[in-house]
C-alpha cells in the first residue's frame, strides 16, 4: 500500500508557483550581486562628485532587491505551508476513515499512544518533509543553481572553485546522513513507548495509587524518558554534524573565493568588484544552503513515519463496497445461521423472534459479547450468515444497519462534550417528539435536574465526572433514540444501584423491539422470553 501522491492537481499548482518563486529569488540575488560589483568597480576607485547620482541609484537598487527577496521568502513560506497542510489534511482524513473502519477489538489491541503518535508525530514529520524539505529542494535548489550560473558568467574560475567546495560538502553530507534514519527510527520508537505508557497511566492512575505502585511507575517512566532522551541526543549529534558541516563548507567557500580572487586580482585577471560579488553570492546563498542541509534530515524522518503510517493503513478493516442497498423495514427478527468465529463459536444457529427479549448467559470469555458484536457488524464472522428480517446484513449498507441495531456496552463510553451532545449522538437531527418520548422513557428529565447546567453540563472523557447511574441513563437514551429494531445490551445492568435497575426495567418494558441482553444477573432470567446459553463454543436454548 502507498500513501496518496504529494503532487495532486492543487498542490502541483502551488509547487509550480514555488518554482517560479525560486527563479525570482535567484533573479533578485543576481541583481544584488551585479549592483555590488558595480559599486566596487565604478565607485570605490572613483571619488568624483559626479558619481553621487550613481551611488544613489545603486543604493536604491540594493534596497529594492533586498525588499523583493524578503517579500518572495514570505510568499514562499506561506505557499510551502499551504502545500504541506493540504497533503497532511488528506492523509489525516485517510487515517481517520481507516480507523473508523477498524473493529473494536482491533483497536483495543493497539496502543492508544501509538495511534495518537501517528496522527500527530508522524504527520508532523511528513509535513516537515513536504513544506521544509521538498519545497526547499525546489526553491533553494533553483536559487543556488541560478546564482552559481551567474557566478560562472562573471568569473568561471571562481564558480568552479565554489562549486567544487559545495560538491565535496554535499558528498560528505550524504555519507553522514545515512545514520540519521536509524537515529530517527530509534527516537520515534522510544517516543511511542513513552506516549503509550503515559496515555495508559492517565486513564488508570487510580489503579496505580490504590495499589501503592506510584514509585514503581515513576521509575518506569524515568527509564523510558531517559532512553528517549539518549535517543534524541544521539539524533541531535548526527544532525549537529551535518549542520556544522554546512558552516564549514560556507567558510571554506568564502576562503577559496578570497584567496583565488586575490590571486586573480594581483594578476589582473579579474576586478575587486568581481571578488566581492562572488563573496556576496555565497553570503546570500547561506540560508538556502542551510535549508538544503536539513532536507536529508526531514527526508529520513519522513521515511520512518511513512513506514508507520502505511503499517497502520494496512491493518485489516471492514471496508464494504461503496454502494450497498439499505435494509428494508421489518419487525426485528434476528437469525444466526451456522456462525463460526475462531475458537469461540462453532456452527451457531439460533433465532430471536421479533419483539422478544433474549437473555444470553454463559461463563466469561465464552463468546457472548462477540455474538452481539457480530449482530451489530462490529465484528465479522469467519463463517455463516446473520439475517435481519430475512436480509443478510453483510449485503446491506453500514448506515442502515446502524439505524436498525443499537447497542449499550461498557466498551461504548460517553464522549467528551455536553450531555445533550451525548444524548443526541446517535440521531443528532431527531424530532422534538422523538426526543420527548425517549427522555420520558429513560428518565432524562429527572437526570437533567440533578446536573448543575442541565443538558449543557460538560462531560469529561468517558463520562467520569458523572455517576455510574447517570452514565447508564444517558447511554440507554442514546441507544433508544431513533427507535431501533434491535437493542443489544452487553452487561448494561452491571454495577447498577437499585434505583438505576428499576429505571432500566421500566425502559425495557416500554421498548417494543427485539432485545438481546448479555447479563450475569440471574434475576434477569425471569424477564426473558428465551434464554441462550453459550459454553464451549456451542449455544443451547431454554424457553
Amino acid at each position: 500500500m502507498q500513501l496518496p501522491p504529494i503532487l495532486n492537481k492543487r498542490r502541483t499548482t502551488i509547487f509550480t508557483r514555488l518554482a517560479f518563486n525560486g527563479v525570482a529569488q535567484a533573479a533578485a540575488t543576481i541583481i544584488t550581486v551585479l549592483l555590488v560589483r558595480m559599486a566596487f568597480d565604478r565607485l570605490i576607485t572613483n571619488t568624483d562628485q559626479v558619481q553621487q547620482g550613481l551611488i544613489l541609484k545603486i543604493g536604491v537598487g540594493l534596497c529594492c532587491s533586498a525588499a523583493v527577496l524578503g517579500w518572495l521568502q514570505v510568499i514562499e513560506r506561506v505557499d510551502a505551508e499551504k502545500m504541506g497542510q493540504s497533503y497532511i489534511h488528506q492523509i489525516r482524513m485517510l487515517l481517520f476513515r481507516h480507523m473508523s473502519c477498524l473493529g473494536p477489538r482491533t483497536l483495543q489491541n493497539r496502543s492508544r499512544g501509538g495511534i495518537v503518535l501517528r496522527f500527530i508525530g508522524d504527520l508532523n514529520a511528513l509535513k516537515r518533509w513536504v513544506s521544509l524539505g521538498l519545497v526547499r529542494i525546489a526553491v533553494a535548489g533553483i536559487t543556488t543553481c541560478c546564482a552559481l550560473t551567474a557566478m560562472a558568467v562573471i568569473n568561471w574560475r571562481l564558480a568552479v572553485a565554489v562549486t567544487t567546495v559545495f560538491g565535496l560538502g554535499a558528498i560528505y553530507a550524504l555519507n553522514l546522513g545515512k545514520n540519521i534514519r536509524e537515529t530517527a527510527r530509534e527516537s520515534r520508537r522510544r517516543r511511542s513507548y513513552l506516549a503509550a505508557n503515559v496515555n495508559e497511566k492517565v486513564a488508570s492512575m487510580a489503579v496505580v495509587q490504590v495499589f501503592g505502585q506510584t514509585v514503581r511507575e515513576k521509575r518506569r517512566i524515568r527509564h523510558q524518558s531517559q532512553r528517549l532522551t539518549n535517543a534524541l541526543i544521539g539524533r541531535a549529534q548526527k544532525i549537529g554534524l551535518m549542520r556544522g558541516m554546512t558552516k564549514t563548507v560556507t567558510a571554506l567557500a568564502h576562503g577559496v573565493v578570497l584567496l583565488e580572487g586575490a590571486r586573480e586580482v594581483s594578476l589582473s585577471l579579474t576586478t575587486p568588484g568581481t571578488v566581492v560579488a562572488a563573496m556576496t553570492i555565497i553570503g546570500l546563498l547561506v540560508p538556502a544552503l542551510r535549508d538544503l542541509s536539513r532536507v536529508y534530515e526531514y527526508w529520513q524522518d519522513s521515511r520512518v513515519s511513512v513506514e508507520k503510517l502505511i503499517g497502520f493503513l494496512e491493518t485489516p478493516s471492514q471496508k464494504p463496497p461503496i454502494k450497498l442497498p439499505a435494509l428494508k423495514p421489518g419487525a426485528g427478527r434476528l437469525e444466526f445461521k451456522d456462525i463460526c468465529f475462531g475458537d469461540l463459536l462453532h456452527n451457531i444457529s439460533v433465532t430471536a423472534e421479533a419483539g422478544s427479549k433474549v437473555v444470553i448467559v454463559g461463563p466469561n470469555g465464552a463468546g457472548k459479547s462477540t455474538l452481539m458484536s457480530m449482530a451489530a457488524r462490529l465484528v465479522e464472522a469467519d463463517k455463516g450468515t446473520i439475517l435481519l428480517d430475512g436480509q443478510d446484513i453483510t449485503a446491506h449498507s453500514f448506515g442502515s444497519i446502524r439505524r436498525a441495531v443499537s447497542i449499550v456496552s461498557p466498551d461504548l463510553p460517553l464522549l467528551r462534550g455536553s450531555v445533550r451532545k451525548n444524548l443526541l449522538y446517535r440521531r443528532p437531527k431527531a424530532s422534538a417528539k422523538e426526543i420527548s418520548r425517549v427522555w420520558s422513557l429513560c428518565g432524562i428529565d429527572e437526570l437533567l435536574k440533578e446536573l448543575p447546567q442541565g443538558e449543557d453540563t460538560r462531560v469529561t472523557e468517558e463520562g467520569n465526572n458523572l455517576s455510574l447511574g447517570q452514565r447508564q441513563k444517558i447511554s440507554l437514551a442514546r441507544a433508544f433514540l431513533g427507535n431501533p429494531r434491535i437493542l443489544l445490551l452487553d452487561e448494561a445492568d452491571a454495577h447498577l444501584d437499585t434505583e438505576a435497575g428499576i429505571t432500566l426495567n421500566r425502559i425495557l418494558q416500554g421498548y417494543k423491539g427485539t432485545t438481546l441482553w448479555v447479563t450475569h444477573n440471574r434475576d434477569r432470567l425471569a424477564q426473558a422470553d428465551v434464554v441462550w446459553r453459550i459454553e464451549d463454543g456451542s449455544l443451547t436454548v431454554a424457553v
